[in-house]
């Protein structure tokens, strides 16, 4: 095996390193030489703007992609919920690993009563909010940003009555209080509880390396989603959910997609379960019926209310 050492690009907060050092330990295994070169995001840097304020899709990747293109780092490892559906050319997908726990989960301090009542919940993803506002139209959204130490500290420090996380990523760093409920209703992000390995498209040694990290399984449910997700959106940010699952037993793909408008009060949902030799539309199509039922019209409106 040759002896290039391949040097692994992540975010520097607790949860980036975690999956950094998951991907370098598998790479390890497979006899790879590897090192982590932590970089800082505008995401990580900028606190005090929500996400889509910000006008950039993939404030998180942007940094690792910058640092690959300029022959700093060879791979970026990401939460994939976090990529872009379209990634800068010469940077290709390379593995995408098995997925965790694909749900979102509500980090209460003890007391549900406001949820009989009026309460007020802190995320920064507008899926969830709209979401939330769906399910509890007298509740209160605020707008809670930073990494997910950051905001399990800012849930602490404040008098909300509870804030939306994904599972997986408090999971994978031993932050899941005792407190949660799990948010079953809830439609998750394309690609929740899956990471991403994304490396330059001439780079054959370290394609060759990454791949080996591959789960068919997960790659195909994130690709519905993220072809999905795309269609629909088309550049902007969104609430929109979508989750594929794969039946071994029917051997068939199920799918259930939603879009909502910002405050929660409009709701397009979608599910259809196809067979295993027709998964390659089957996000694409989802999109588009929603797109023909409503979606087109509520996604204007999303994306004139952002511009404001």
């Amino acid at each position: 095996m040759a002896e290039k050492t391949i040097r692994i690009g992540t975010r520097d907060s607790e949860l980036a390193l975690w999956q950094a050092h998951t991907v370098q330990k598998k790479l390890n295994d497979l006899g790879y030489k590897t090192e982590i070169i932590a970089v800082k995001s505008e995401g990580d840097i900028i606190l005090d703007k929500p996400l889509y304020e910000l006008g950039i899709t993939g404030i998180f990747t942007k940094t690792l992609d910058i640092a690959m293109i300029n022959g700093q780092v060879d791979i970026a490892v990401h939460s994939m919920k976090d990529v872009p559906t379209a990634l800068p050319i010469g940077i290709v997908q390379s593995a995408v690993l098995e997925r965790a726990n694909t749900l979102d989960i509500l980090v209460h301090k003890g007391n549900l009563d406001f949820l009989e009542t009026s309460g007020t919940i802190a995320t920064g993803s507008l899926r969830r909010q709209a979401m939330w506002l769906n399910k509890y139209p007298n509740h209160t959204v605020v707008d809670l940003r930073g990494n997910v130490n950051t905001r399990m500290q800012k849930l602490k420090d404040n008098d909300w009555n509870g804030a939306v996380f994904a599972a997986a990523g408090l999971e994978r760093i031993n932050l899941k209080p005792t407190d949660f409920i799990d948010l079953d209703w809830m439609i998750p992000a394309p690609a929740q509880g899956a990471m991403v390995v994304v490396a330059m498209a001439n780079d054959s040694f370290v394609l060759d390396a990454v791949s080996q990290l591959n789960d068919v399984e997960t790659e195909v449910c994130t690709h519905i989603e993220r072809q999905f997700l795309k269609i629909l959106e088309g550049g902007c940010t969104a609430p929109i959910g979508a989750l594929a699952t794969y039946s071994e037993v029917e051997d068939t793909f199920t799918f259930k997609g939603i879009l909502l408008s910002i405050d929660g009060k409009q709701k397009l949902e979608i599910e259809k379960t196809v067979d295993v030799s027709e998964w390659k539309k089957l996000g694409f199509n989802c999109a588009k019926e929603i797109l023909d039922n409503g979606g087109a019209e509520l996604m204007a409106t999303i994306k004139a209310t952002l511009k404001k």
